[in-house]
């Protein structure tokens, strides 16, 4: 059995930042959100993946240095 991800996680693992995504699109995000929560996350990828791939182009998460160095 996999494991329940949540919406805001789920864009994480996506590169989505949820910040930018939910300001800019907020009726866009509900949505997804409220869809998302009905079905598995697999589901929600193949079909939803030809919105997804524009979504991470327009608000990509932006890696921090501090993060990477050990």
């Amino acid at each position: 059995m996999e494991d329940y991800i949540t919406f805001e996680h789920y864009l994480e693992q996506k590169k989505i930042s949820l910040t930018k995504f939910k300001e800019a699109e907020p009726n866009k995000y509900e949505e997804l959100s409220k869809d998302f929560e009905q079905m598995n996350h697999k589901s929600f990828t193949n079909q939803y993946l030809f919105l997804i791939n524009p979504m991470r182009r327009k608000y990509f998460i932006e890696q921090d240095s501090s993060i990477i160095q050990k």
